[in-house]
């Protein structure tokens, strides 16, 4: 199933004939079209969906906009409606270019994996603190409210205490008569 979506050629495009319709100083610029179209003939898809490879395009465009290649050998792979077309032998130099980048990507990648792990795990790092933070926070203030629980308490007990101290004060003390009374205890005292 996946070999039916995937659709891979060879071809050998003719360039000559197009690019001497037109006048030397757009003759690599009719090349690439001319191999767009050829492809999007071939390849049976839209103009816009080939896509021309990096090698292929310095190739069209090694000798100058006036002096394109006469012919290219072209290899094409069409997967899902896109055509994506490259030179047919790439050369040491190049094959070696394309190694050192997939290798250079790999190594981004990793970093960028390994910049992403630090990432998180120094976010990780700086929740669990300030989790931390607010622990102790909320442990002080609880320590806080009940040292406040013990002052009022000690307040309420002194405040008790003198009270109770008023009232036994009160009790000691000769009660106080009203004047009435008091005058006729007098009299009885000095009669005596």
């Amino acid at each position: 199933m996946a070999d039916a979506k995937k659709l891979e050629r060879e071809y050998i495009i003719p360039l000559r004939k197009e690019w001497l319709k037109t006048p030397k100083h757009k003759r690599a610029k009719k090349a690439v079209r001319a191999i767009r179209l050829f492809l999007s003939k071939h390849m049976k898809v839209e103009f816009e969906d080939v896509k021309i490879g990096r090698f292929l395009n310095e190739y069209l465009w090694a000798r100058g906009i006036k002096n394109p290649p006469a012919k290219v050998k072209v290899k094409v792979i069409r997967e899902e409606g896109i055509a994506r077309a490259e030179l047919l032998d790439l050369s040491e130099k190049q094959k070696k270019m394309l190694e050192e980048e997939k290798k250079t990507e790999e190594t981004k990648k990793k970093e960028k994996e390994e910049q992403e792990k630090a990432a998180k795990a120094k976010e990780e790092a700086e929740k669990k603190a300030e989790k931390e933070e607010k622990k102790k926070e909320t442990e002080e203030e609880k320590e806080e409210k009940e040292k406040k629980k013990e002052m009022l308490k000690e307040d309420i007990k002194e405040i008790k205490k003198e009270v109770n101290e008023e009232k036994i004060k009160e009790k000691m003390r000769p009660k106080e008569m009203p004047q009435s009374q008091a005058q006729h205890t007098m009299k009885r005292q000095h009669s005596e």
